[in-house]
């Protein structure tokens, strides 16, 4: 019998459809970044993101804290993106006043996934930060206490990643 190959299904991507809120918004953080940062624009689905290096991720979340235009006061979400080749971690924030929202992406490497901390500038980013440490083996610098939050102490590897190897078991 002739071996059958296996096609990879083709995932459609979902249009942007930024609402006014998001197109004035990719406005003011095209404004604000132009010039002297080392940032990238865009948009995903619904929101507004903005690819930082990860070294400068505190002083601009800083700044979409406490700068008025913006008033990123609450961090909804942390999440990891495991691509194989590059690990992404965003930061999807949403200002309670003005009713904005937009994801702050880094790119790191999977062989060294390092950022700096954010607790200082969101202190909710604690118990998110050790979710992705456990999960995805990724470091925060610089925060105070990144023992396991969902694993046991001495977990061998990182579940969250696409190359942990899950055992085929089966049911009774």
């Amino acid at each position: 019998m002739a071996q059958r190959h296996r096609r990879e299904p083709e995932i459609p991507l979902a249009k942007e459809a930024l609402d006014a809120k998001g197109e004035s918004l990719t406005a003011l953080v095209n404004e604000v970044f132009s010039e002297g940062h080392d940032v990238e624009v865009g948009a995903a689905v619904d929101e507004v993101t903005l690819t930082v290096q990860p070294t400068s991720l505190p002083d601009i979340c800083r700044l979409l804290r406490d700068d008025p235009r913006f008033d990123f006061d609450y961090l909804r979400c942390l999440s990891v993106v495991d691509y194989e080749d590059r690990m992404e971690v965003n930061y999807h924030l949403f200002s309670l006043d003005k009713r904005h929202k937009l994801v702050v992406k880094a790119n790191v490497s999977p062989d060294d996934p390092v950022v700096p901390s954010l607790i200082d500038v969101w202190r909710g980013a604690n118990w998110y930060e050790r979710e992705s440490h456990d999960l995805f083996g990724v470091s925060f610098t610089g925060h105070p206490n990144l023992v396991p939050l969902l694993l046991y102490e001495g977990f061998e590897g990182f579940p969250g990643r696409k190359n942990f190897p899950f055992h085929d078991y089966d049911e009774w």
